[in-house]
């Protein structure tokens, strides 16, 4: 017999009864009836319910056993009667009459409780995650990521890719987040930044004459934590396409990312290929930001005409100023309470805006505090506008455009929220494309790229050339799943001419780009094929799998929100003598004093 197991603790069944078995595994839960002694066992691949007889020799054994001690047991498979099956276990329809336990390691008192749903604090979770881990939800996370990623390689393949390494150790970028920098032992003075992703590699390989690659990437950003985003590294699926349109980028990703969803779906409805296109500014207008969330039926609509010279003066005063009215629709509203308008002004008013007007539509009556500065004509049309019916409530924020884009899009997915409108069971998929090249900082007036510098312009150099810049679009492309960003991506400007004119524009000269871009220009130069790609977030694909509202919850070993892995003690203070290796001396900054 096998020195710890003949079997794992989710495999056996009614067949294996009469069988001499061995498990071994983590106790789980331990119940003492008197003359019987109860033991679930863990591992890995499930539970078992272990039986100790008091006339065992094993069941002073068994009465010592703290929970989480990892212990072999070896008995005899006993098929359970028809009132003690659990239908809930797998193992559920026997159970081992043990006749002997060896203790293989004992568990101390324990932190937080493996066999229990209740809460513990995150610091908690954090520092002890080994045993966090073992709690089913969280364990079968990790198990579902790893099975997402093997799922993507293998749709990845099927598409034709082929998988590269590019390296871990490279150059400080000048743009994007900050970098984690790595001292050069070997060159004083000088540092290595982890890549925050592999960007400028992945594109060298288009122009190395690689037809299409892909690698499930580590990244690394010195960025604060959100509950979408991890500090410090990440995962992604990037990729790259040589001699391809948009077009062509959306038609091989499309079928990767359906098919992962489709096949973890836990019967969710997944949007259907090829996945809805919807321009930037149609976003903005429709659903606030360029991140919907479909499931939400509610669009916003522009009404500013509405409003413009009406006898609502707060707004007809701003509109004539250069501001814009949002109307957000709220379907079968018209009957709530009171407090439901009330509680929705509050929620505004404690985000900073001035509160949420609105007019309800009700036995073929507005009414409202808004209502009576319209007249008929002007409710008429923005119940088309809105397409608003009777029984329905309209909702108004009044501010500068991108103000007002803004505070819809919240208030879109509040009342959304509110209402139950918002279908839990789907998985809606579209692209975000014809991001604006350019945008205008609103204080300084100095143009800047909006989005991402290494983009093609639609138009190419005409359009640089010939347009305001500010009318340029650019074939940049986002990929959103429930108003969540899965990535971003772009057709490259892989022409050295089209890109300093590009920077130009914007106030680099061709020294300043020949400076910071050097390496990828240099290559540009030698022939490079027309490329792009994306690279959707593995995290945020697996967390939008598990229906977890944070990504912590489906890495194994991450960090709490100030960067910090509580386990293993990091960032650390490293010793002197280290530092002096790598030529560095640390200066920390100074405590500001207290003040008296």
């Amino acid at each position: 017999m096998h020195s710890y197991r003949t079997h794992t603790c989710g495999q056996l069944r009614k067949s294996d009864a009469g069988q001499t078995v061995r498990l071994s595994g983590w106790v789980h839960r331990k119940r003492d009836h008197g003359n019987l002694l109860f033991i679930d066992l863990r591992d890995h691949y499930g539970l078992t319910q272990c039986v100790v007889n008091v006339d065992s020799t094993s069941f002073k054994v068994a009465e010592s056993l703290r929970n989480e001690s990892v212990i072999r047991i070896d008995g005899t498979v006993v098929e359970r009667t028809a009132d003690t099956l659990n239908a809930k276990m797998d193992t559920g329809e026997i159970e081992i009459m043990v006749s002997e336990i060896e203790i293989l390691s004992t568990a101390d008192t324990l932190p937080l409780q493996v066999n229990s749903d209740a809460e513990f604090p995150e610091d908690t979770r954090l520092r002890y995650r080994f045993l966090d881990l073992r709690k089913e939800k969280i364990h079968k996370n990790i198990l579902l990521r790893s099975q997402v990623i093997a799922s993507l390689r293998r749709r990845m393949i099927d598409q034709g890719f082929t998988e590269f390494q590019t390296p871990i150790l490279t150059a400080s970028s000048p743009e994007g987040a900050r970098d984690f920098l790595v001292p050069s032992r070997l060159n004083p003075g000088t540092f290595y930044a982890l890549p925050q992703a592999p960007q400028m590699f992945k594109q060298l390989l288009m122009v190395a004459g690689f037809d299409r690659y892909f690698q499930i990437a580590p990244c690394f950003r010195d960025e604060d934590a959100r509950a979408d985003r991890s500090p410090g590294e990440f995962y992604q699926l990037d990729f790259e396409m040589s001699f391809v349109t948009q077009e062509d980028v959306f038609a091989a990703i499309e079928p990767v990312l359906h098919g992962v969803f489709e096949e973890f779906n836990n019967s969710r409805e997944v949007t259907p290929y090829p996945f809805p296109r919807i321009s930037f500014d149609e976003s903005m207008l429709k659903y606030g930001n360029d991140k919907p969330d479909l499931r939400n039926p509610i669009e916003i609509c522009d009404v500013s005409e509405i409003f413009a010279g009406s006898d609502f003066a707060v707004f007809s005063n701003l509109v004539s100023q250069g501001a814009v009215v949002r109307a957000i629709p709220a379907p079968n509203a018209a009957t709530q309470a009171r407090s439901f308008f009330d509680k929705l002004n509050d929620w505004a008013r404690g985000l900073g805006m001035p509160g949420l007007g609105y007019i309800t539509f009700a036995e073929g009556a507005a009414k409202g505090p808004i209502a009576k500065f319209l007249d008929e004509s002007r409710l008429e049309k923005l119940k088309s506008i809105a397409g608003l019916n009777d029984g329905d409530s309209v909702f108004f924020v009044c501010d500068k455009p991108k103000v007002a884009a803004k505070n819809a899009g919240l208030a879109r997915t509040k009342i959304g929220q509110e209402l139950g409108l918002i279908d839990e069971n789907k998985f809606k998929f579209c692209w975000i494309v014809d991001f604006p090249m350019y945008e205008q900082d609103d204080d300084t007036g100095k143009i800047d790229f909006s989005h991402n510098p290494f983009s093609m312009p639609q138009g190419g150099m005409d359009a640089l050339l010939n347009q305001d810049p500010l009318t340029i679009k650019a074939f940049q492309y986002d990929i959103v799943c429930n108003g969540i960003e899965l990535s971003s991506g772009a057709i490259r400007n892989h022409l050295p001419e089209v890109m300093y004119k590009a920077f130009e524009i914007v106030g680099y000269t061709q020294d300043d780009v020949e400076k910071r871009f050097g390496g990828l220009l240099s290559a540009f130069k030698f022939g490079a094929p027309p490329h792009g790609g994306s690279a959707p977030g593995v995290d945020r694909i697996v967390m939008l799998l598990a229906d977890e509202p944070n990504i912590r919850e489906v890495i194994a070993f991450p960090m709490n929100q100030q960067a910090q892995d509580l386990m293993m003690g990091a960032p650390s203070i490293v010793e002197k003598e280290r530092l002096k290796d790598l030529s560095i001396e640390v200066r920390l900054p100074l405590k500001t004093a207290k003040a008296g």
